[in-house]
């Protein structure tokens, strides 16, 4: 199959995972504050574990290009956030645009992950894009729980989350692209990829995790979903 196609189903499998967000609504309306934290604190954890296995992926190339494209991550992630007022107190007007606008962000930065775990490995790629899917659900729960408090039904706000992760699939087929036409792009990517996630981690969810649940719970729910993807990701041959 060919590589570009691959990239394009798997992300679009992964973005359309985030609707499955919707669903702990029908069990429970509205989300307890605390449930929230702990899915932005599995969402975190995830994101914590790709960063890693990225970073040991991008470790056995060039070291001086990953080390100076996770800075770029970071610093991008920063610049935007502050340029585009994504990070701005959701409670405040627009704040369901801002709302939107910041998954939007994440999902770019998510998407550039795929693309440089595939340029790396299809089978790292595509363990990366199935946690990547795995982490949308969590991910989207704070975005539809926005979006339905301010009177959105369900199945619209399942579907905006949708629509705002699609930006998965445009750059990890860009970023496919890119590095397998100029495969000294890689480690770019994936050091890229590695400052952006674990920038959104740091200063995004686990900040917002804090506020809605225990910082004990939070720690371990984050650890453990590190842990987890550590360990499956050994697992892949």
């Amino acid at each position: 199959m060919n590589p570009l196609l691959t990239a394009l189903a798997l992300t679009a499998l992964a973005a359309g995972a985030s609707a499955l967000a919707a669903l702990p609504f029908a069990v429970r309306d509205p989300l307890p504050v605390r449930w929230l934290g702990w899915a932005n604190a599995l969402a975190g954890g995830l994101m914590l574990g790709l960063a890693y296995a990225l970073l040991l992926s991008g470790l056995r190339g060039p070291q001086a290009p990953l080390a100076a494209a996770a800075v770029l991550g970071i610093a991008f992630v920063g610049l935007t956030n502050r340029v585009s007022g994504a990070a701005t107190d959701a409670d405040e007007p627009g704040g369901a645009y801002r709302e939107l606008l910041g998954s939007s962000l994440h999902a770019a930065h998510e998407g550039v992950a795929i693309g440089a775990a595939l340029a790396a490995d299809w089978r790292f790629g595509a363990f990366t894009a199935l946690a990547i899917a795995v982490h949308n659900v969590p991910e989207s729960a704070e975005l539809v729980a926005g979006l339905h408090a301010r009177g959105a039904r369900l199945s619209v706000a399942a579907g905006l989350a949708v629509v705002a992760d699609a930006n998965q699939v445009l750059f990890a087929v860009v970023t496919l692209a890119l590095t397998t036409a100029w495969p000294a792009l890689q480690p770019w990517a994936a050091g890229f990829a590695v400052g952006a996630l674990t920038h959104l981690v740091l200063v995004e969810l686990l900040p917002a995790s804090y506020r809605e649940a225990g910082r004990t719970s939070i720690a371990l729910v984050t650890i453990a979903a590190m842990g987890a993807v550590t360990l499956l990701r050994n697992l892949v041959p």
